[in-house]
């Protein structure tokens, strides 16, 4: 039988159980979301489509519910984590908070359609990477599969 310990912080990582418990801990977490929620082991996702501004506000209100779940359970949300990623050409880019503090914004670089279509992106992707080959080529003395090779492979 395990001997009972004081845990000041978060979960012990080496417990077998201590995800299964976290997970059950925070299984209420959704409870009156509006938009979806993912969660998988100790990160949280909150997705929604905002064409209105009703559909900005529902966003906001589920981050103030997801706010309120978290101090009536003790816990917070680590703020400097939590980020907003815009997709889609014509979206607004509302701003939105977590508690008193506005989430900055995060762009990955990546382009995107309305659809979530990557093929733009694709297609700027292997651009880049054929430039880059192109500059490596030009810049080697031999052809030879041995001297060209190894810088290639540092992409």
């Amino acid at each position: 039988m395990s001997k009972w310990r004081t845990v000041t912080s978060g979960i012990l990582q080496e417990l077998v159980l201590g995800l299964a418990l976290f997970n059950i801990f925070v299984s209420d977490m959704d409870s009156g979301i509006e938009c979806t929620l993912t969660k998988f082991a100790n990160n949280t996702k909150l997705c929604g489509v905002v064409e209105t501004l009703e559909g900005r506000d529902a966003i906001q209100r589920d981050l103030d519910r997801l706010e309120r779940w978290a101090h009536a359970n003790l816990m917070k949300f680590n703020k400097a984590k939590c980020k907003v990623l815009h997709v889609g050409q014509h979206n607004p880019k509302h701003n939105y908070r977590l508690g008193g503090e506005w989430i900055e914004e995060k762009d990955l670089g990546i382009l995107i359609d309305e659809k979530i279509n990557m093929s733009r992106q694709c297609v700027l992707a292997a651009q880049k990477a054929n430039r880059v080959l192109d500059c490596i080529k030009t810049s080697m003395a031999s052809r030879s599969r041995e001297v060209i090779l190894p810088p290639t492979l540092l992409l």
